[in-house]
């Protein structure tokens, strides 16, 4: 006769009956609680702990990401102001050059918040462009800078982050 198991409860909701357990550190795991990866499931500390190796960024590369961006996507958007239509094939290219222009100034560590702020930085870089078309009443100017700053912006950002950090 085989020996009935005890009855474990989730760490996190001791009044949830499971089998589940993280296979990083055996904690005992509901669903709720429960995040598939490639290696099974685990709990949401371990996956957090896993994360924050991808975290690498120092305090000064916020900085250098904001000044670079900002300044190089400006430089694009008077180059989009002289060229018009054809800024439809230059702003993921300017995306691309910018992007990598801001792995090579934070030599490539990395963080969450430093692609959110390098994608501010890009929006910031292009208004002052945008709000000369705008106040002057030029709408095809302004439209075009609007394509700019939206193709470069998500260009670059989703060159910057890579794989999913969260």
């Amino acid at each position: 006769m085989s020996e009935p198991s005890a009855t474990i409860y989730c760490a996190n909701h001791p009044s949830v009956e499971t089998s589940l357990r993280c296979n990083k550190c055996e904690k005992p795991i509901c669903a709720k609680c429960a995040v598939l990866t490639p290696t099974g499931y685990r709990c949401k500390e371990c996956v957090r702990e896993q994360q924050k190796i991808f975290e690498t960024a120092l305090w000064y590369d916020y900085l250098l990401i904001f000044v670079v961006v900002a300044v190089l996507a400006y430089f694009g958007s008077l180059i989009a102001a002289r060229i018009g239509f054809f800024t439809i094939l230059l702003a993921p290219f300017a995306g691309g050059v910018i992007a990598e222009a801001a792995r090579l100034v934070t030599r490539r560590r990395r963080s969450k918040k430093l692609f959110l702020l390098a994608a501010i930085a890009a929006i910031v870089g292009c208004l002052p462009v945008g709000l000369t078309f705008l106040t002057n009443f030029i709408l095809l100017g302004f439209i075009y800078q609007l394509i700019y700053a939206v193709f470069m912006t998500s260009t670059m950002y989703y060159r910057l982050a890579g794989i999913k950090i969260g």
